[in-house]
């Protein structure tokens, strides 16, 4: 129960002339005794609290950056009105900053007997599950005087999705896919890609195309179309260790390595080949495997959003086994880790050839653009040193690359803007030389 700013203001109205012209007792109690008798009948009148039927619907998901409706049902049995103010309340990160007050308060009536309905719009700034709290309900009689208060737990969760902001990449890398396909009147050949076709030679032509037999059985040369492997099996690894949890920019590293992932994904499952995803640091995180083409983009990102890095340091040993277990014939395994020299110099580097010699190995590791522009500084001693210091910085990361590349391993490293097209373009650049 509780006293509204109402009654307080008329219990401070009836005392003042009392305290001016003749301050009692007895002044104040012929004041305020019919005030607390009606406070008492507003609180008898106003609609019980534990009573209401209260459900929820609406929706279940959404892409961070986006909006959730959730829907509150609120049901009134008793055979009194309620008039009631209604605080719908969820974690912190479920709206934006400074927009909870509004979007959770609700002022409702419902008849007696009937139910009405609220909906609360989220706006989440993380990704994960975001679950509801208490709804607490204010019911107030018909003078506003005097309210009944309760809470009540209605369970419901909306799971916020990583946003895929490389999706707007997809269809040029599409493009390029169908001229590799041979889709277009580009027509590609590479050492190890599947015979696709016959078609009439035409000058430029490569002369090693030409295939005799088919020739010698019509009247014109005919040539070999070749399009890139099918069906190949890629495994994408999300190390989600300490290194992970650097921010670069707003987010963390960990966030621009799964998009970077989902728009490898949407490209190779367009392209036939099969995907999975590990995500690893001492121990399994998630693990999607056997989906069908349609259902692996979902499947991804339903697994991605409750993902977070975790501060530890990521087992390089038990990755590789977990890796090697996933894959048990060859196949392109996409690590998405970091570049920094002392993980990969003293975990990935001793394990890396258990997974070179049976698979093709692709790094593809997020850069800070922040060290870019240290790097550029000049025109005062503090920038100088800065700019030694990025200067240095971008040297290890070099360097720590190059020994991957002696080893046989693809190398991606860019911005955060840039690593999920340039990780499509390395596996473009894969499936046009046959090595997948």
């Amino acid at each position: 129960m509780a006293l509204t700013g109402r009654a307080a203001l008329l219990a401070a109205l009836g005392s003042l002339p009392v305290g001016l012209w003749e301050p009692s007792w007895t002044g104040l109690l012929a004041v305020n005794a019919p005030l607390a008798l009606a406070c008492a009948c507003d609180f008898a009148l106003a609609a019980p609290v534990r009573r209401l039927g209260l459900t929820r619907s609406g929706d279940t998901s959404a892409r961070l950056g986006e909006t959730a409706d959730v829907t509150l049902t609120v049901t009134n049995p008793a055979n009194r009105p309620l008039r009631a103010r209604v605080r719908d309340a969820w974690p912190p990160s479920s709206w934006q900053p400074g927009t909870e007050v509004v979007a959770s308060r609700h002022r409702i009536t419902v008849p007696a007997g009937e139910r009405r309905r609220v909906t609360t719009r989220l706006r989440p700034t993380r990704r994960g599950d975001r679950q509801a709290d208490r709804v607490t309900i204010r019911s107030y009689g018909p003078l506003g005087l005097f309210a009944r208060q309760g809470s009540h737990r209605v369970p419901w969760t909306v799971r916020v999705l990583p946003p895929f902001t490389s999706r707007k990449h997809l269809p040029s890398k599409l493009a390029r896919l169908r001229e590799l396909d041979g889709r277009t009147s580009v027509l590609t050949r590479g050492e190890g890609t599947e015979f696709d076709s016959l078609r009439e030679y035409v000058p430029g032509d490569d002369t090693r195309s030409i295939d005799w037999r088919a020739t010698a059985r019509q009247s014109a040369v005919a040539v070999r179309t070749w399009r890139p492997e099918r069906d190949r099996h890629i495994l994408l690894v999300l190390d989600t260790g300490r290194t992970s949890a650097g921010r670069v920019g707003d987010a963390p590293r960990l966030d621009a390595s799964m998009d970077a992932a989902l728009l490898l994904a949407a490209l190779a499952s367009r392209a036939g080949d099969r995907v999975e995803l590990l995500a690893y640091d001492r121990r399994v995180r998630s693990l999607v495997q056997g989906r069908a083409a349609g259902d692996v983009l979902p499947s991804l990102v339903n697994a991605m959003a409750t993902l977070e890095p975790q501060l530890v340091e990521t087992d390089a040993r038990g990755l590789t086994a977990m890796a090697l277990r996933t894959a048990p014939r060859r196949s392109l395994i996409v690590l998405l880790t970091s570049l920094d020299a002392a993980p990969v110099e003293e975990g990935l580097l001793p394990v890396l050839p258990q997974l070179t010699q049976r698979h093709t190995v692709l790094v593809a590791s997020v850069a800070d653009p922040h060290i870019a522009g240290m790097a550029k500084a000049r025109g005062t001693t503090e920038a100088v040193y800065e700019a030694a210091a990025a200067s240095q910085a971008q040297a290890e990361r070099h360097r720590t690359a190059e020994q991957l590349r002696r080893h046989g391993v693809t190398v991606v490293d860019a911005t955060p803007d840039d690593i999920a097209p340039a990780l499509a373009d390395a596996y473009l650049a894969l499936k046009a030389a046959g090595r997948l």
